[in-house]
């Protein structure tokens, strides 16, 4: 499955990414059951998701994930740089992860 950034302005159009298998719609709340929301979700992507699976679930190293992904291992950097910073701020603040 081949994902595909949207454009929104001018300049050389995005690389797509591979992603093996799409993630369901997943959110993670860590408020107890029935305690309100703590604040806005943290939306994590399709490539940041599949990033952080093929390097710390699987095992692989950033050039293998990045040829799997067909992305520049510099890309992958970059997902993985943003994914991990929002799942720390979702940690820290309490809120809600949602990927989608």
């Amino acid at each position: 499955m081949a994902w595909r950034w949207h454009r929104r302005r001018r300049g050389r159009p995005p690389k797509p990414r591979r992603i093996e298998s799409p993630p369901p719609r997943i959110v993670f709340n860590p408020s107890p059951p029935g305690a309100p929301v703590a604040g806005e979700p943290v939306y994590l992507g399709h490539d940041e998701y599949e990033a952080l699976r093929l390097t710390y679930y699987l095992g692989l190293t950033q050039e293998e994930a990045a040829a799997r992904m067909g992305i520049s291992r510099g890309t992958l950097w970059r997902i993985l740089y943003n994914a991990r910073r929002k799942l720390v701020q979702a940690i820290v603040e309490a809120r809600p992860i949602v990927i989608s």
